[in-house]
């Protein structure tokens, strides 16, 4: 059965950031507030845990799931190296909207679909969703929807599509303007932009120093 907490009252808020992180090492799904959307997670590491937050919104292993985490270090240890330009966008826009995708760490036991090698990561500017992060360590959080239906901006929106699939439901309020991340590819010879959201392409271009395409 699921659980709604609502994180404006501090003794809620503490339950409910007990019990996602309780639901999550034992590869349940929780929803959870970020800077953009409501987001549904789970460990990162627990490829069954995956799978059920892949089936939960009707979507195929060629959608592969995001890892948001709670520190600008973390993400060392989930990719092969963190090239010069990583550490200047994490400077400028972590946390915050903008996903950087890169080689994944072949050590790493990320089983998050499709991904050719390759994982996206984010820290999201919400203060619920670090403190959850900072305890679980990296979750793998795609937005808390039907895929095809509106992303969810309230903790009810994301109930009222995800329902029983979801153990813990994190309630922040409304979220801010629902705007996608800007996702960054690092993997190629030169960066490209390959979703244009939350930070604009002129801003991701001044910081790197080059202009950086959309494609």
């Amino acid at each position: 059965m699921s659980t709604v907490y609502d994180c404006s009252q501090p003794e809620s808020r503490d339950m409910g950031l007990k019990a996602a992180v309780a639901a999550v090492q034992t590869g349940q799904l929780v929803v959870l507030p970020t800077d953009t959307v409501y987001g549904l997670g789970c460990d990162a590491f627990n490829g069954a845990a995956v799978d059920r937050l892949l089936q939960a919104k009707g979507r195929g292993r060629d959608m592969p799931v995001p890892v948001l985490v709670g520190s600008w270090s973390t993400i060392d240890g989930l990719v092969m190296r963190v090239p010069v330009e990583a550490r200047k966008l994490i400077e400028a826009f972590w946390p915050g909207g903008l996903s950087i995708v890169l080689d994944a760490a072949l050590s790493t036991a990320m089983d998050l679909g499709d991904t050719r090698g390759t994982v996206m990561v984010r820290m999201p500017l919400h203060p619920v969703a670090i403190e959850l992060l900072k305890e679980t360590g990296p979750m793998a959080v795609s937005s808390a929807n039907i895929s095809g239906q509106p992303p969810a901006t309230t903790a009810q929106q994301a109930q009222d599509q995800l329902a029983e699939a979801v153990s813990v439901y994190l309630d922040g309020g409304p979220s801010g303007e629902p705007v996608a991340s800007t996702i960054v590819d690092l993997t190629t010879s030169a960066p490209r932009i390959l979703r244009e959201g939350a930070i604009t392409r002129e801003r991701v271009s001044e910081v790197l120093g080059v202009d950086v395409p959309v494609v």
